[in-house]
Formats: structure tokens, C-alpha cells, sequence
């Protein structure tokens, strides 16, 4: 069975630690192990009895929940399956460009949309250092001086490094590229007086666009729920280019449960930091491990060693999967990542790190 390159292939782990999907300690996903709320299940619950009908079409429900939630007009919103299927309809736009440009190390998904629609693609490596991360986005135009009918494709944190940019480092891009998407899929494990997001700004800029994810932070992967805000115009356009009912009533419920859930968020926020410096202080204290600190609930780790094989290692010895870097083309062989799980579960990757290390 061949590994894909994102996380979380419990089938492919299974198979090679030679255990039962349930036995493996996921590290390779980045998900919260706090979720699903106990309020979104039983949200999900309650709309059984309606499987029998069709969703609404507009998700009028859903839209209103996350305009509420970003006191935005409910016509800026629009869900879909995932932030996998929205990054696919953003391909299409971008590929009528010019060019676009990437910041790399980026997110593999990046490509394969762009590829999809034979997109011309300019890269910009990122400055993996300890350096001044805030300057980093400054200089792409030392490599390409930005176009007016060129796009930009980021993510904010980055993937895989987990940096925040701050919103005063992206808003010049908003005057220089035609089309500016922005993927916040983990912004939202960043307290709102922390978070760096540009939706305040939508309104403000018709070439701008952000990519929201709700299954990280609500632990909810399975149900493929993430959702656009842009100018009105061009969602519609997009609702044109897709399949109807792309979110079902199971995950529309979900999410309207989770905006909802201030308890689950706060705790979250609570937790995250605490439980990230634990891991980041024992990666740090194994020798051959350099782990880059981040601001969301996953670590970059440089490594001495093969991460490959040392995946390999973890499977099997230990039945633990951390996610490897080789579809980061700029990473290669000597970096992994690893989601921030629980105390105990961290403990036991760092037990494991540690053992197989000496």
C-alpha cells in the first residue's frame, strides 16, 4: 500500500507496524486531540432523522452561524467539502492568471490544484532560520517582481513550519498581485488577541480570499468541512463551477455547533500552549533534534538522521506515526513534523524518540 503524502494514513501505518488502525499513536495529523466537542456530536445526533433529505442547497443555516461567528454579510461565505475542495476552485481562478506565486516549503495540495489546471508557478523559498520571520515576506519580489496580474498563494500559520506572519507583513501584497488567497486553515488555534487574519479585511479588498478549515480545530477530519470568504461575485462564480450539496447535513450541523461552542474554544486556547512547549522542550533536549519553534499545534523538526527510516522505526517498535517531510521538496529526508497531542501521548513519542536515538 503506498504512503500519500498528507498525514494521518493510518491504513498505510497499520500495515507496516503490523497492528490494528485503532493501536497507532497519530502524530502525523495535525488535529487536535481534544475534540470532537461533546456539543458537536450531539448535534450530529439530532439530524439522523434527516439523512433522508436533501441539504439546503445555499446551507442557509450554516452561513448565517459563520457570519456570526466573522460579522461578516452571510453572501461573503461559502462552505465546502473540506478546504481541499475550496483550494481546487482557487486552482481554477488562479490558472487564468499569469503566474502565480507559491512561498515554499508550502503545502502539497498547492501544487497538485495548480497542476490540475496547468498553472505556471513561481516558488519563493522562506528562510527556515531563526532569523527575522517577520521579513521573510518581504523579499519575494528580489526573485519576481510582483505583477499586478500575477497571484499569491500563502498559507498563515505556514505548513510546515507553523510561523505566524503578521497581517502588517501580508497587506502590501494586497496592492501588487491580482489575487491574494491566504489559507488560514490553523489560524483558529490562535486566541482572537493573538490571531493574525486578514477577514476583517475582505470587504476591503475584491482580490483577496481566505480559506478556512473547521476540521482541525474541532477534530473533525472525517466530516470534510471548510468554508471561503470573498467578495460575493466570486463565490457565485464558483458555485457555478461545482457539484451541488458539497457539504452534508451531518457536517453542516456539526459546524454550526461548533462556532457555538465557546467552552470548547477557550479550553483549547488554554491548553495549546503549554502542551506545545512540553513537546518543543524534550524534541529540544534530544541530541540530533532541532525543532523550529512554531505558534500552532505542530512542531518542524530538523533531524541528524533519516526521517524516513526513523518513521519506519516508530511504526514498528512503537506503533507511533510522525508525519515525514519528503513531499516538502525543499525539506527532503532530515525533517518530520508532529502534531502537539496530549501529555501522555507526547511523553510516550519522546520515550520513543529518545530510545530509538541511542
Amino acid at each position: 500500500m503506498p504512503q500519500q503524502a498528507h498525514g494521518g494514513n493510518l491504513a498505510w501505518a497499520a500495515a507496516l507496524a503490523g497492528c490494528s488502525p485503532d493501536a497507532i499513536v497519530d502524530f502525523s495529523a495535525s488535529i487536535s486531540p481534544l475534540g470532537p466537542p461533546n456539543s458537536v456530536i450531539a448535534a450530529i445526533v439530532s439530524q439522523l432523522g434527516n439523512l433522508r433529505n436533501y441539504p439546503d442547497p445555499e446551507y442557509s443555516e450554516l452561513r448565517l452561524a459563520l457570519s456570526q461567528f466573522h460579522q461578516l454579510p452571510s453572501e461573503w461565505i461559502l462552505p465546502g467539502n473540506g478546504s481541499a475542495e475550496l483550494l481546487t476552485l482557487v486552482g481554477r481562478e488562479l490558472a487564468q492568471l499569469p503566474a502565480t506565486v507559491l512561498l515554499t516549503p508550502a503545502f502539497g495540495d498547492y501544487y497538485r490544484t495548480l497542476a490540475a489546471y496547468n498553472a505556471r508557478v513561481l516558488e519563493f523559498p522562506v528562510d527556515l532560520g531563526r532569523g527575522n520571520w517577520e521579513n521573510c515576506l518581504c523579499s519575494p519580489e528580489s526573485l519576481y517582481p510582483p505583477s499586478p496580474k500575477w497571484g499569491l498563494l500563502l498559507n498563515n500559520p505556514h505548513n510546515p513550519t507553523g510561523k505566524l506572519f503578521s497581517r502588517e507583513s501580508v497587506l502590501p501584497y494586497l496592492q501588487q498581485f491580482a489575487l491574494v488567497v491566504v489559507d488560514e486553515a490553523f489560524m483558529d488555534f490562535l486566541p482572537p488577541d493573538q490571531e493574525q487574519s486578514l477577514i476583517g479585511l475582505v470587504q476591503e479588498y475584491e482580490n483577496l480570499v481566505i480559506l478556512r478549515s473547521l476540521t482541525k480545530f474541532y477534530s473533525l477530519p472525517g466530516l470534510r468541512l471548510g468554508y471561503a470568504i470573498a467578495h460575493p461575485q466570486r463565490l457565485a462564480k464558483w458555485k457555478l463551477w461545482r457539484d451541488p450539496w458539497p457539504v452534508n447535513t451531518l457536517a453542516a450541523a456539526a459546524a454550526i455547533a461548533a462556532l457555538q461552542d465557546t467552552e470548547f474554544q477557550n479550553h483549547t486556547w488554554k491548553w495549546l500552549p503549554a502542551a506545545r512547549n512540553q513537546l518543543f522542550q524534550g524534541l529540544a533536549s534530544i541530541p540530533g533534534l532541532n525543532p523550529l519553534e512554531g505558534t500552532v499545534n505542530y512542531l518542524l523538526v530538523e533531524s541528524q538522521q533519516s526521517t524516513s527510516q526513523l518513521q519506519q522505526n516508530l511504526l514498528q517498535q512503537h506503533q507511533i506515526l510522525i508525519r515525514d517531510c519528503l513531499s516538502f521538496k525543499e525539506l527532503g529526508d532530515h525533517y518530520f513534523r508532529v502534531a502537539v497531542r496530549t501529555e501522555s501521548d507526547n511523553q510516550r513519542l519522546l520515550t520513543a524518540l529518545k530510545t530509538i536515538k541511542n
